[in-house]
């Protein structure tokens, strides 16, 4: 390549920078771009080459100039686009892309990335037993109008009741049914944030936080999680320089590293959560998966500061979605009238067999039975990746996840491709960092990994083809008992 064509690349470059930032919200019309200096040193390119590139998306009217004081965003927004790859490969290192390609697989393939467990381990007799109880008992409204402004009263006093068993002190009337838990984010986003705000999220967190803070065009900073919660010196360091408006995390089992919140860790990140004046969002989803209950942020709060949001896609249905919302009482009209104007009101269907399974006398022995299988599952997975290398960074004592680090010099994105073109579905550390931290780690899910194809295909994406790590002698795979669908064990009828 000769001078004039290095020249016009590079120059192609600043404007492709320029346009994308554009694209992606993080410059709104009226914005002003980096100094000259400042776009040169970020793109590692002479001065020279940035006034070429300013000067072009002038002439092109993407850009205009203010004589002295440097050249502004003119051209209107594009519709937005969350930037989702469109190879296959590529789309499995990317939040949507990993959600989409879980959702839409192939039968045949195998998912030990997914964050959810096999249908032969939910509670289908307690499910088919409330679909006749609605079916047979339930109004005619419950089958066919929309519910109350609220939800289903049934499912807030039962949230209530459990969220009291948490020494949480809230009333069914400050507790929002949604369709979902991401939907229960989705609103609090759309009542607490604006364009451009700045929100904070554990480094690494749940993918699809990312994903949906994404289409809110939000600002998303990481905080590093450890085997106790967030690193508090970066909690509170992050929060001095970049004033997020929210913090969102999980409570209980973390996802996806497994780890859980100490109680001293819990009450340094609410005092820094006060003093810098953010408001903390505590995702619930795991806690009838957790074996000891863990700190929670809402308990030290009472619901001034922190939000609590969940749902039971994970133990009851996702066919089935419910979730909700638990604020504070001055928050809930604006969050039903934010409700009714987007999506008017939650089905009373789903919500009516939610908690017809979650109140049926056989719903904690299930959940008792699934941590049990999980316990045996997760001791047994993680001997077996041991063995090919991959450790993880927190063993958890409860819930479905392994968090692992690669043997040195492999990139996760990298054996995830290769696990792909085998028709197994990982899932890369990267799709969980908001920083980019986590390209050494894998997240696997233990209730998917009875399959002897997984470890025959992280062996040879390891590098280390023909190892196998050993066969299921027992436990969760092995043993009869643990093998068999979780609504057939005998005393679930």
């Amino acid at each position: 390549m000769d001078g004039q064509q290095a020249d016009g690349t590079r120059v192609a470059q600043v404007m492709g920078l320029v346009r994308h930032r554009i694209e992606r919200r993080l410059l709104t019309p009226g914005a002003r771009l980096p100094s000259i200096r400042a776009m040169a040193e970020a793109a590692g390119v002479s001065k020279s080459t940035v006034v070429e590139a300013y000067d072009r998306l002038h002439a092109e009217g993407v850009v205009r100039s203010r004589p002295g004081a440097g050249f502004y965003v003119a051209a209107p927004l594009a519709p937005l686009s969350l930037d989702v790859p469109t190879s296959e490969g590529a789309r499995m290192v990317d939040p949507i892309g990993m959600l989409r390609a879980s959702l839409e697989q192939d039968p045949a393939a195998l998912s030990p990335g997914c964050g959810w467990l096999p249908a032969a381990w939910m509670p289908e007799d307690l499910v088919r037993r409330a679909l006749r109880t609605v079916a047979r008992e339930g109004a005619a409204e419950m089958l066919f109008d929309y519910d109350s402004p609220l939800g289903h009263a049934p499912i807030r006093t039962y949230v209530a009741r459990r969220m009291a068993e948490q020494d949480i002190g809230v009333s069914p009337a400050q507790i929002l049914t949604t369709d979902s838990g991401s939907h229960a984010l989705d609103l609090i986003c759309r009542f607490l944030l604006r364009p451009g705000d700045t929100v904070m999220v554990d480094d690494p967190c749940y993918f699809n936080f990312l994903a949906l803070l994404r289409a809110h065009q939000v600002r998303v900073v990481g905080v590093p999680y450890l085997a106790d919660g967030p690193d508090v010196a970066a909690f509170d360091r992050v929060a001095a320089t970049c004033r997020p408006r929210l913090y969102i995390t999980n409570a209980a089992i973390h996802n996806p590293t497994g780890a859980v919140l100490s109680p001293v860790v819990a009450h340094r990140v609410l005092r820094l959560a006060e003093a810098h004046d953010i408001i903390v969002v505590e995702d619930d989803i795991f806690a009838d998966f957790e074996a000891t209950p863990a700190a929670r942020l809402a308990t030290f709060d009472g619901l001034e500061r922190v939000v609590r949001i969940g749902s039971f896609s994970k133990t009851v249905s996702a066919a089935f979605r419910c979730g909700y919302i638990a604020v504070r009482p001055d928050w809930v009209e604006g969050l039903v009238d934010l409700r009714v104007a987007s999506s008017i009101a939650s089905g009373r269907l789903a919500a009516g067999i939610c908690h017809a399974v979650l109140t049926d006398s056989g719903y904690r022995r299930h959940v008792a039975q699934v941590r049990a299988r999980l316990d045996q599952c997760r001791a047994q997975v993680t001997a077996r990746l041991k063995r090919l290398g991959l450790r993880p960074t927190v063993e958890p004592d409860s819930g479905p996840f392994l968090w692992c680090r690669l043997p040195e010099g492999l990139e996760a994105t990298d054996v995830a491709r290769r696990a792909l073109a085998q028709g197994v579905i990982l899932a890369p550390g990267n799709l969980f960092s908001a920083d980019g931290i986590a390209a050494d780690c894998l997240r696997f899910n233990v209730a998917r990994m009875d399959d002897e194809k997984v470890y025959r295909v992280l062996a040879e994406a390891v590098g280390r083809p023909g190892f196998h790590p050993g066969p299921a002698k027992g436990g969760a795979f092995g043993n009869p008992f643990f093998n068999q669908s979780i609504s057939g064990i005998p005393d679930m009828k």
